[in-house]
């Protein structure tokens, strides 16, 4: 008898072995939270700490249109040779952030299950300084490459999202 629970994860484990990695979007989507909700107001923030005592926030609201969870293989993050992300350019930057998530090597490749929640734009507030061109998916009135206007979509990682304040 005490060979039984090596004998169950001996024949349980192999059915685990090819499973998707839940990332903390997926858990949250799956977890059904009050602010994911269609027709919710959510809230996706970035803050500029570039100096610490003015640090702005910069954000795009809007309400919720739909969530899924949908797999995907994590591939090689893209690189540019010889240069820190600090040194990207705008477009260096968005082919990383849309990539994203991604991982540092080939050999790390896997299959994850995100989640994904559609939002309509019903407003917005981009930094426009130019150290901000390789910081964050904001900048100058885009969205990673996309000019924002009122009644868009987008999509983000469930768990990049917060409700917006009453």
């Amino acid at each position: 008898m005490r060979f039984l629970p090596a004998l169950i994860l001996l024949l349980v484990l192999p059915l685990f072995a090819g499973a998707a990695e839940l990332r903390p979007s997926a858990r949250l989507v799956e977890a059904e939270p009050e602010h994911l909700q269609p027709g919710r107001c959510v809230v996706y923030a970035e803050k500029d700490s570039f100096l610490a005592s003015t640090a702005a926030e910069y954000y795009v609201r809007g309400r919720v249109l739909a969530d899924r969870v949908v797999e995907r293989r994590l591939v090689r993050c893209p690189e540019v040779a010889g240069r820190d992300i600090e040194h990207y350019s705008r477009e260096e930057f968005n082919r990383l952030a849309l990539a994203q998530p991604c991982v540092s090597a080939e050999q790390y490749a896997h299959d994850v299950k995100l989640g994904l929640v559609r939002v309509r734009v019903t407003e917005w507030e981009t930094p426009h300084a130019l150290r901000t061109a390789n910081v964050g998916r904001l900048y100058r009135g885009m969205f990673i490459g996309q000019k924002l206007a009122a009644g868009m979509e987008i999509e983000l990682e469930a768990d990049l999202l917060g409700a917006c304040a009453p």
